[in-house]
């Protein structure tokens, strides 16, 4: 879509913390509203509206509409929606009880090239990964994660991270 669209659809984004949960329901029709604007077919469109379910606390309404926009080719779209779309659909699927799918999606993630979303996809895994009780897969993620962070220790917390998971010698 076009500069003018994705603007509206940032400022409707940017009212959401302020709003009130008693407002959702006029927040999703904000964001459909603006999804009716496009193709019916468009994963845009589908995305906004995915997002919009999601973050008003209803991840199973979200699934469907995360897994039909990766159908229709978000990623090619907006490869970094797209990127967005994988992390929160694994999210989602951790919410309503199946992390493994979660994990399934967000691994291969981890090879993807690299971008300011790469922490959201190693927190996540690490979620979908606690959830199934793997939790030294989980924390192994988020403490690799945060090492480039620190103000020091980055090497060590790298090496402990790396400890988590490698098979003791």
């Amino acid at each position: 879509m076009d500069q003018d669209w994705e603007d509206r659809v940032a400022a409707v984004w940017a009212t959401f913390e302020a709003r009130p949960e008693a407002d959702a329901d006029a927040f999703r029709a904000a964001v459909d509203a603006l999804a009716d604007e496009l193709p019916a077919d468009s994963p845009l469109g589908l995305f906004e509206r995915a997002c919009a379910w999601d973050s008003t606390g209803h991840s199973d309404r979200a699934v469907p509409l995360y897994r039909e926009a990766l159908a229709r080719g978000l990623g090619e779209v907006s490869p970094y929606k797209g990127r967005r779309a994988k992390i929160q659909l694994s999210s989602s699927l951790r919410n309503t009880g199946h992390p493994e799918e979660g994990v399934k999606l967000l691994s291969p993630e981890l090879l993807a090239p690299s971008d300011e979303l790469d922490d959201a996809v190693r927190a996540t895994l690490a979620l979908c990964l606690s959830s199934m009780g793997r939790d030294r897969e989980g924390l192994s993620l988020v403490l690799g994660a945060l090492a480039p962070h620190l103000p020091r220790y980055q090497r060590s917390m790298a090496a402990y991270a790396r400890a988590l998971v490698e098979p003791d010698d």
